[in-house]
């Protein structure tokens, strides 16, 4: 997980930012590179099983659908910045140096809610802490594309090769749809993940009531309660309090409940 500092909060971008680019994505940039290659993308998307299987589905296609030699997407969680897939090592370091010094063309794209292109490393000049640390041979130019989600900048996607100028007017714009797809598909699994867990955790509290209401003779209404209470009187989550009870068939710390 990387910590986000003062240059990579999101406290300038709650509404989306419109970038001019994106206004000339259409669907003859979409042909361009084959229609049938983002339906099936669609599709991969839609079967992958939780956020990490999408984000990986959207790098690895990256590689088919870009002039790139690597490709990475970061995620915002929590107010930190979340390292979710990298088709090489190299874009993890390449992340976790801009995290280091605070600046960086993915830091921008995600703090300003724009596309960043650099079109050659070496001569960089817009993030000086950045380029004077960056000894990497293996990146010549970047593209770094932020990813909206209900308004809300949910991450970046990253897309790099080993030459200098290699991305082109058309693929900035194919990234474009890329990115579409991914934030679509990564708020899917997202909500997803999330109402499993919602219902995993119903699931325990439930049982926990169960262990109540057989050994106290309660009826659901007290048993709920005594979990409720419990919770709040010790700082803890619902489900944790409902989990250690099903684990040990006692609430830590009370002689009785």
């Amino acid at each position: 997980m990387l910590a986000m500092d003062q240059s990579g909060r999101l406290s300038g971008v709650e509404n989306p930012i419109v970038n001019p680019a994106a206004e000339h994505v259409t669907l003859d940039h979409q042909e361009a590179f084959g229609a049938g290659a983002f339906a099936r993308l669609a599709v991969e998307l839609h079967d992958a099983g939780g956020v990490e299987e999408t984000v990986e589905a959207v790098v690895q296609f990256a590689l088919q659908a870009e002039a790139c030699s690597y490709a990475g997407v970061v995620l915002t969680l929590r107010g930190e910045l979340e390292t979710a897939a990298v088709t090489d090592p190299l874009v993890t370091e390449i992340y976790q140096l801009q995290a280091d010094v605070g600046e960086g063309p993915m830091l921008t794209a995600l703090g300003e809610g724009v596309v960043v292109h650099v079109p050659e490393v070496k001569a960089e000049k817009r993030w000086p802490a950045w380029a004077a640390r960056l000894t990497q041979d293996r990146v010549g130019s970047a593209l770094h594309v932020p990813m909206w989600a209900n308004e809300q900048l949910i991450g970046v996607l990253s897309l790099f090769n080993t030459e200098p100028n290699a991305f082109t007017a058309d693929d900035e714009a194919i990234a474009h749809i890329l990115a579409r797809h991914a934030s679509v598909a990564v708020a899917s699994a997202r909500d997803g993940e999330t109402m499993a867990a919602a219902v995993d955790a119903r699931k325990l509290v439930g049982q926990a009531m169960g262990i109540l209401m057989e050994r106290f003779d309660l009826d659901e209404t007290s048993a709920f309660e005594i979990l409720k209470r419990y919770s709040q009187q010790n700082n803890l989550k619902l489900r944790d309090v409902a989990q250690d009870l099903i684990d040990t068939r006692k609430l830590r710390g009370s002689d009785g409940e």
